[in-house]
């Protein structure tokens, strides 16, 4: 692992890549030390050497202390005339890599402006400092101060180029945990809904088999008609179970894209039929409705009607009675819809812990933003209530809710 900033171990790649810098920053400040003030060429004095030796030295320390490394070259750096070497960029060619590292790692931007431009004027200022000052010295003064500027500047860029790349990133990774968890949310509420519906479809459907053979068993020998007949119909739903178990459990084997329903969703229009095969199983079930029926969304129409069916399977159940009454208040922003029985013989003993029914009925309810209670009646028995919203339309033709006249039948609306 390569450390850029701290002490930590480094690889061999590393290793190599600093030993090619300090070798190059080695070469430069020999070039540099080549040069004489009267414009020749000779070879690097032991001056020269000393110079190189020195702040090539220090140069591996700029990853672990910075400020130290950079106030060192930079003081080399600024002893470079003394020793009778003309000072050029080539020659602090060590100061120059350890401002651009310094600027590249620095927290404060602040504090790395202000290192940069002292550095840069103490180069600058050497010059004059321990000798003459010409036009031509001028203009090396200018070429000196302007090398740690751009090192500053680059190192800089770099460094905001790196934390742009880290943000981005950073986002990167953030969305796909932000995806992750959304895809994990959408699987439990999927798992939930079908669990209702499974819950639903079984409880009702298992209930009118346990009834039909109940009366199946109970008229074997005195009333071998009705027997068969409790037969087909108990064959009838068993049949009706498996089909809805099998669109059930179907939508988990699908890949890609859903397949449309081979049927539509369950509503109030199929009440009849849901009441009637209560009315098979013995159940007798009276409807009652005020007010004028309007089309619910397909999402609330699924919602009452399992709510009404679990309901009356629950009293099919547990109420220990043969009758039931369904009641639907159509409102201009809601329908009320109430289930309710007398049960007086089973509803005497304690109550059995709760089940998943209640649950998953004040689940829907709330759902499609609904309310529902349940609880006993204070004459006895038990009664579910809910409140299922749906869109107003303009029609305002319909009844009023108060002068709206109860009609009881046979069939829902």
């Amino acid at each position: 692992m390569t450390n850029t900033g701290g002490g930590g171990p480094r690889s061999h790649g590393a290793w190599w890549r600093e030993g090619a810098i300090t070798a190059a920053a080695f070469v430069l400040c020999l070039l540099g030390g080549v040069m004489r003030v009267d414009d020749t060429l000779s070879a690097p004095p032991a001056a020269a050497y000393f110079i190189a030796l020195v702040s090539c030295a220090v140069l591996p320390v700029r990853h672990r202390a910075p400020p130290a490394a950079l106030a060192a070259t930079t003081a080399i750096g600024v002893l470079v005339p003394p020793f009778g070497l003309l000072l050029t960029p080539l020659i602090v060619a060590p100061a120059v890599i350890t401002v651009y590292s310094y600027s590249l790692t620095a927290r404060s931007e602040r504090r790395a402006v202000s290192a940069v431009l002292l550095t840069s004027a103490a180069l600058a200022a050497a010059i004059p400092l321990f000798g003459d000052l010409s036009w031509k010295d001028a203009s090396r003064m200018g070429v000196v101060a302007a090398f740690p500027l751009v090192a500053g500047v680059l190192g800089h860029s770099v460094q905001n180029r790196r934390a742009y790349l880290a943000a981005v990133e950073e986002r990167a990774r953030r969305a796909e945990k932000s995806r992750d968890s959304e895809a994990h949310r959408r699987v439990a509420e999927e798992r939930v809904r079908i669990a209702r519906e499974l819950h639903d479809l079984v409880a009702h459907q298992i209930t009118l088999a346990n009834a039909q053979a109940t009366v199946a068993a109970h008229f074997f020998d005195s009333r071998p008609q009705q027997t068969r007949e409790s037969l087909r119909e108990l064959v009838e739903t068993t049949g009706h179970a498996l089909d809805e178990l099998r669109a059930t459990v179907g939508l988990l084997r699908q890949s890609g894209e859903a397949a449309a329903p081979a049927e539509p969703a369950p509503g109030l229009s199929r009440l009849p039929t849901l009441l009637e095969s209560f009315r098979r199983a013995g159940l007798e079930v009276s409807v009652h409705q005020e007010g004028t029926a309007r089309p619910l969304p397909p999402g609330v129409d699924l919602t009452a009607y399992r709510i009404v069916q679990e309901a009356l399977t629950n009293v099919t159940k547990h109420a220990g009675t043969g009758s039931a009454r369904v009641s639907l208040a159509w409102h201009h922003d809601r329908v009320a819809i109430t289930v309710a029985d007398d049960g007086r013989e089973a509803r005497t003993a304690a109550d059995p812990p709760p089940g998943y029914g209640l649950i998953g009925m004040r689940e829907r309810a709330t759902a499609v933003g609904g309310r529902l209670s349940a609880g006993r009646r204070p004459e006895g028995g038990f009664l579910v209530s809910t409140q299922l919203p749906f869109p107003p339309t303009k029609d305002t033709s319909r009844r009023a809710d108060g002068a709206a006249g109860d009609t009881e039948s046979g069939d829902a609306p």
